[in-house]
């Protein structure tokens, strides 16, 4: 790296040297397998059985919002609370803490976007055995057993789910440290009062000899523990479920594995240095949200909790052949397939929410209600970014810029990593390389481009640095155990790392994007929150202390949130910085339940192998079902030099997955799209180009997300939830409902076999026109131009077929409509235009209009009589695939004035072409074939 100095400490150069040197896999050992983490070694070693724990039935209260009840565990009397609630829209909610903790155990804050309202509970019935309540629609109900404890919810006969019903509930209580002198008078005066503790002397004894409670140690890095042992768990139970999907991040199949062979499934946010795929390691982001499918019901499990967290999955069904399954069928075996699920956290309560559907759609509105959806990004975020580490200087943003023009590729957003800084100070720009950055921002401007700047959470030590200043004279750095500012080492050598968990810390972040504090900043500069896992070079696992202190509480108990603190800091702060009237775009690595409200993910750092573009579908999958939908993974691979072959490929995937950016390593050869020679080019510029025709469609899936919580790239599952061919699928996906994509991720591929679902669905070929009809697997011979993107028989789809050099020069072009007919000769559709750009929208400026065909009659209607805006776009094109031949056409417009159509019909393909309608985009009107 350029800007390396001699000066720099051993430790950085020595870790620079392993990242950027000829080596290009994760050492595993600077990661944590489950049984060198003590708490989940001393978890896992707890088998399912008898749980130790029963409800005191006596202590019910029960309101009519919410039923508490204590628990008792009988091994060491310590009393627990439940607390359980029914939530708005088919939601359980069921909290458990110590009832008399020694001090207060961390509950995650800012996540919920409320407090989620309760509807009333009701008391079927009661005995000594335990107590029944209703939750209102369909019989359902929930069963509390008192001994030993265990919840059940049911509806009608069936379970739909069960908690601790192998009895792993665990609940390790704040306790005082009987070996050591260095005891808080208070809490010991506390426990010994606490009656339920006393009981518990003996049981403590045993316990002390056990490695890792009150210390451990990884490689050189010792965890001193002065809360000691806290950790949670608890097991649920899913009959008639052997499909789970979510808990992202890992680079995994889309469907979750059994973890009876290997270690539990980990979410801790950590930078992985190129990460090893199929494996249950953690990687940049933790969603806790399982998603449980079979062809009756979907539910879901989010389990809120901040702290380093595994999960273990097993199955009866799991490791059974097809043959295995055939032969229990014949032999009239009746086990009903069960998945059981296990979470085991550091720290915290249990804060649960059961999401009980019953469909998919269902699901996501539930858990939308509790996080919130999508935030709804400018257009020009849908288009294509082209990022590398790093542009050297604004004569090679400006070459790049030109280089689009010159090879007639789009592009909104070219982007510039850490090098553009005055050595790794953000908010910065280096006084040589990016001497007037306002210049150049203006030159992309005038282009109608943007530009995003990277700007990181570790903030240099440097006493001439006003960044670092301020955040320490303000007291906002985290801090070490001993009260110290907290320091490690990562780009710019030792940083500070800013304690983002406080509000007034993230409104301060927020200020400094301000126009007149971010010097050389514009409107068309964006920013980038990398390293925000946080990343430490010099940590244990490359990451924070966990005894490190955000105010009163250790950073165990935080981490996997403070990526979300970052992105929503930042995104506050672009919001502000137009005075509230611009949305902003932020694109974030480390993540949490919530982070859709603040922007973008990205899959980090990937390689250019064809096994990494197969992944990233099954990555961004994962992330869509739990609310994350603007995702995408580095066109090209980051690590490493794709093969032009698999640089294409990654294009034309690329150019159908959320978000569209190119991003590469600095020791990689560069790699803009036209240098490698005319073919690839013209290659890669059609992928690009037939990007940006589709805008308007996935545009109004942003907007549908934005209100609903779908995913925007969703598995065939969520369409078709009673087929079971589609419930393991991820080497293809769906946009909305209307787009099936199978890309091409095998080297030398001469074809494909996709699986058309759908058995009263045809499915037409976007490119060729070419009917298929669903419930089939269909062999696509493909050349290096195919991109295999099929739309649904019964759905309109609008592009806009003139692309020019960016989006926002797209902005008045007129639309084609693609009318795609199913067997009953129908198809609707939807249209959304807005500016683009601001939050009008939330003020009703827009158009959203439903487009339908039905006898024979294609017609536009206003879907928001309420909305007021106006487009110059007009409709220059419409094209029905599966027609028949009309003899004439008539268009009557809202006026009432009609005119006779120009159109041709292309016999062998029933493709019906109707040439200049001409009727404005907004307005009411109607078409029809004679």
């Amino acid at each position: 790296m350029a800007t390396l100095t001699v000066r720099m400490a051993p430790l950085l150069v020595l870790w620079l040297a392993v990242c950027l040197g000829g080596t290009w896999a994760v050492d595993r050992g600077n990661f944590k397998t489950c049984d060198q983490s003590a708490f989940c070694k001393r978890q896992r070693a707890l088998k399912p059985g008898e749980s130790p724990y029963r409800a005191l039935l006596e202590t019910m209260e029960l309101t009519n919002t919410r039923l508490t009840l204590q628990l008792i565990n009988d091994n060491n009397k310590v009393r627990l609370l439940l607390e359980l609630y029914r939530l708005q829209g088919n939601i359980t909610r069921v909290k458990i803490n110590e009832l008399k903790p020694l001090k207060p155990r961390y509950e995650v804050p800012d996540v919920l976007i409320r407090e989620p309202p309760t509807e009333p509970l009701s008391l079927l019935s009661q005995d000594e055995n335990g107590v029944v309540l209703s939750l209102g629609p369909e019989s359902q109900r929930v069963i509390v057993s008192a001994r030993p404890f265990r919840l059940d919810i049911m509806e009608g006969r069936d379970v739909l789910m069960s908690l601790n019903s192998r009895g792993l509930l665990a609940f390790e209580h704040l306790r005082i440290r009987k070996d050591t002198s260095q005891t808080d008078p208070e809490a010991e005066k506390k426990e010994e009062d606490d009656p339920a503790n006393q009981a518990e002397a003996a049981k403590e004894e045993d316990e002390k000899a056990e490695d890792g409670m009150w210390e451990e140690t990884f490689k050189s890095h010792t965890d001193g523990k002065p809360n000691g042992p806290s950790a949670v768990s608890l097991d649920f139970s899913l009959p008639g479920v052997e499909h789970v999907y979510g808990i992202p991040e890992h680079a995994d199949t889309l469907r979750l594995k059994t973890t009876n062979n290997g270690d539990p499934y980990r979410l801790y946010n950590l930078d992985v240095f190129q990460y090893e795929l199929y494996n249950p390691m953690a990687l940049y982001g933790s969603v806790p949200v399982m998603i449980a499918h079979n062809a009756q019901r979907t539910t879901g499990v989010f389990w809120l909790n901040a702290a380093e967290t595994w999960v273990d999955i097993s199955s009866n069904t799991a490791g059974k052949t097809v043959f295995g399954k055939m032969l229990d069928y014949v032999q009239g075996s009746s086990e009903t397939p069960q998945t059981d699920v296990r979470w085991i956290s550091e720290s915290g309560i249990i804060d649960v929410f059961i999401m009980l559907g019953p469909t998919p759609k269902d699901v996501f509105s539930q858990y939308a209600s509790l996080t919130g959806t999508q935030a709804f990004p400018p257009l020009s975020a849908l288009a294509y970014h082209q990022c590398r580490w790093n542009y050297n200087d604004q004569e090679d943003v400006q070459s790049v810029d030109a280089g689009f023009d010159e090879h007639d590729i789009p592009y909104d957003f070219i982007w510039l990593d850490i090098e553009h800084t005055d050595g790794k100070r953000y908010f910065t720009w280096d006084p040589h390389k990016f001497a007037t950055p306002k210049e150049m921002l203006q030159g992309l401007l005038d282009k109608k481009r943007k530009m995003v700047a990277i700007v990181d959470p570790h903030i240099k030590v440097d006493t001439n640095y006003k960044i670092h200043t301020e955040i320490q004279s303000r007291g906002f750095y985290i801090k070490n155990k001993d009260g110290g500012d907290y320091e490690g080492w990562c780009w710019p050598g030792s940083a500070g790392y800013p304690d983002f968990t406080r509000a007034d810390m993230r409104a301060w972040w927020a200020s400094m994007f301000a126009y007149d504090q971010y010097e050389g900043s514009m409107e068309n500069l964006y920013t980038w929150n990398d390293m925000n896992e946080p990343s430490v070079f010099n940590g244990p696992e490359v990451t924070m202390h966990k005894d490190a202190m955000h105010g009163a509480w250790e950073h165990r108990d935080v981490h996997n949130i403070y990526g979300f603190y970052v992105q929503m800091a930042t995104a506050e702060g672009l919001i502000q910085r137009s005075g509230g009237v611009e949305r902003p775009f932020v694109l974030t690595r480390a993540f949490f339940a919530g982070s859709q409200r603040y922007g973008a993910v990205w899959t980090g750092d990937n390689a250019a192998e064809w096994e990494h573009l197969k992944i990233s579908i099954p990555m961004c999958l994962s992330l869509g079902l739990v609310g994350i939908s603007f995702c995408g993974a580095d066109v090209g691979g980051f690590f490493k030099s794709p093969s032009t072959e698999l640089l294409v490929r990654w294009y034309q995937m690329g150019a159908y997955q959320p978000f569209f950016r190119a991003h590469a390593h600095l020791d990689t050869p560069r790699r803009e799209p036209w240098l490698f020679g005319p073919e690839n080019t013209a290659l890669i510029r059609e992928a690009v180009r037939e990007r940006y025709t589709l805008l308007p469609y996935w545009y109004q899936q942003f907007y549908n997300t934005h209100h609903t919580g779908e995913p925007v790239m969703r598995p065939l599952w969520v369409e078709y939830p009673q087929d079971p061919a589609t419930f393991a699928l991820d080497d293809e996906f769906l946009i909305g409902r209307d787009l099936l994509v199978h890309p091409v991720t095998e080297e030398g591929a001469r074809g494909v076999t996709a699986y058309l679902p759908g058995k009263d669905e045809v499915w037409f070929d976007i490119h060729t026109f070419q009917k298929h009809n669903g419930a089939q697997n269909l062999y696509i011979p493909v050349t290096m131009s195919s991109i295999p993107v099929f739309q649904r028989g019964g759905s309109i789809i609008p592009r806009k077929l003139r692309v020019r050099r960016s989006s926002t020069c797209m902005e008045h072009d007129p639309y084609t409509l693609y009318v795609a007919l199913n067997p009953r000769r129908t198809a609707e559709g939807e249209l959304y235009i807005d500016d683009g750009h601001t939050f009008n929208f939330e003020k009703k400026e827009f158009i959203h209009r439903r487009l339908s065909f039905a006898n024979n009659i294609l017609s536009s209607v206003n879907l928001a009589p309420d909305a007021q805006f106006s487009t110059s776009s007009w409709v220059e094109r419409v094209l029905i695939l599966g027609a028949s031949k009309p003899s004439k056409v008539t268009l009557k417009t809202a006026d009432g004035q009609e005119s006779q159509l120009e159109f041709d019909f292309d016999a062998s393909m029933s493709v019906l072409t109707l040439r200049k309608p001409s009727m404005n985009a907004g307005a009411d009107w109607t078409v029809t074939l004679q």
